[in-house]
């Protein structure tokens, strides 16, 4: 006998959690999550992580790739995993629906086209939030700033080439606190993560001497140091 079947009844819905460094022209940097504005009941006029139901015929992470192209043209993603499952029962109203997070990451200074509903948000200021998309914006938050200690994953935040400057500003923003720039430089050369492109910045207004440029070595996911800790200042 087979027992704790799932009910049959039980719908699935996978949602992203996308996140974009927004700000770097400005030096005004701030990560910020892309947002939807719900039309109808329920929570009419909250806002929404991007996703919807899941089909038969695909699996999760078609299935976010296809939401997010299709329901806010996003298509410049640099990254993308499957995070947790919220399973709570009573999570939204009506039948039952576990959701499916996954993390997304948007390079700047890309500026993907989105609908006249869809709009980035500050992470630090977010709006009304529908359901329980809050506890997964911050739970995917957490899992960013874990990640940018052992992985690289700051290739998928950062420009193609950039000053260190640029990068601490990417840092900073996503992790939510101050980076010293030598020392950053110092922990992801060391690891093989960034090298230098023998290029320099253009010269601002003020003059001085022009910034060496950077890249990442790869743009693809990999664990760096699974020990290591980028921690704030004390």
């Amino acid at each position: 006998m087979i027992e704790n079947m799932p009910d049959i009844s039980t719908a699935h819905e996978v949602l992203a959690v996308v996140f974009q460094v927004r700000g770097l022209a400005t030096r005004n940097p701030q990560l910020s999550v892309l947002l939807w504005e719900r039309a109808m009941e329920p929570e009419r006029g909250a806002w929404s992580l991007p996703g919807g139901q899941l089909r038969h015929d695909e699996d999760m992470t078609s299935s976010a790739r296809r939401q997010l192209a299709e329901k806010v043209d996003l298509r410049e993603l640099t990254h993308l995993e499957q995070l947790a499952v919220f399973s709570d029962p009573a999570r939204v109203p009506g039948p039952r629906t576990i959701a499916s997070t996954f993390l997304g990451l948007v390079p700047s200074p890309a500026t993907p086209e989105l609908p006249s509903d869809t709009r980035w948000h500050p992470v630090n200021a977010l709006p009304p939030m529908a359901f329980d998309h809050r506890p997964m914006i911050t739970h995917a938050h957490a899992r960013l700033i874990a990640k940018l200690s052992y992985t690289n994953i700051g290739f998928a935040l950062a420009p193609r080439e950039f000053a260190l400057s640029t990068l601490k500003d990417v840092y900073d923003a996503a992790l939510g606190y101050q980076v010293d720039a030598t020392n950053l430089q110092r922990v992801l050369a060391r690891r093989g993560v960034i090298v230098p492109t023998g290029t320099t910045a253009k010269s601002g207004r003020s003059g001085g001497r022009p910034a060496a440029m950077y890249r990442f070595t790869e743009a693809r996911y990999r664990v760096t140091d699974e020990f290591a800790a980028l921690r704030p200042p004390t």
